[in-house]
């Protein structure tokens, strides 16, 4: 009951963070296409052409395999990360496509190889099988979606953020005690390279939050009897 308690507070935050970050995605959209305006030099940088390539497929990635849960689990835990999943990333999606569009940095329109056969070895399962691969990836991928998005960020307040998350999840302070410290992008000269370091210092909390509530959810999940296919 306590594992299930705390993911709830942790969903509850991801919905908090989302809502207060929507206002900052939209300001940091408009304020970006205002200061690139008519820069015929503007350069796109292959990392910066690989970080829109990569965090693209990962939010793709995201909402296709939440999409299972709806078919192959009976678990409402689940189900609920399920659509939040869904959701969220579809907005992340959504904000890193406007950037991308912004500075004609190619889409990808489909899933990459390692990605296609994660979703297939997934589908290959129903009930608590199915929870515990699903929960296993969604442990994964945050964790290698986070890595990406570190180095675009402000070193000093992500670590006084993750200091100030560390607390809460282990419950030494209550979710109402203090506002989570501010992420702020890293600094660039790069007009491109500083309107994804935004959208990173955006991004980074609500997958925070995520990757918290898989780890609580995952130990709920591994506990329960093992079932066949």
């Amino acid at each position: 009951m306590r594992s299930i308690g705390i993911l709830t507070v942790a969903l509850a935050a991801a919905a908090i963070i989302g809502c207060d970050r929507k206002n900052a995605n939209d300001t940091t959209r408009t304020d970006s296409a205002v200061g690139t305006a008519g820069q015929a030099d503007r350069k796109v940088s292959r990392a910066d052409k690989s970080f829109v390539h990569e965090m693209a497929i990962a939010n793709m990635a995201e909402v296709e395999l939440a999409k299972l849960v709806s078919e192959r689990s009976t678990d409402t835990e689940v189900k609920k990360f399920a659509q939040l999943m869904i959701d969220d990333h579809t907005k992340s999606a959504n904000a890193l496509a406007a950037i991308a569009t912004q500075h004609n940095i190619p889409l990808p329109t489909e899933l990459d190889g390692k990605h296609t056969r994660l979703r297939n070895k997934i589908a290959k399962w129903h009930g608590n099988e199915f929870d515990r691969a699903y929960m296993d990836a969604m442990v994964d991928e945050h964790e290698d979606i986070l890595d990406e998005l570190e180095p675009r960020v402000d070193e000093k307040t992500l670590a006084e953020y993750k200091a100030e998350m560390d607390d809460r999840v282990t419950g030494k302070k209550a979710v109402e005690q203090s506002q989570l410290v501010a992420i702020i992008p890293e600094k660039s000269d790069n007009p491109v390279t500083m309107s994804l370091n935004e959208w990173a210092a955006a991004a980074y909390p609500i997958v925070r939050t995520h990757l918290d509530a898989a780890r609580v959810l995952k130990i709920a999940v591994d506990k329960r009897p093992r079932t066949t296919n």
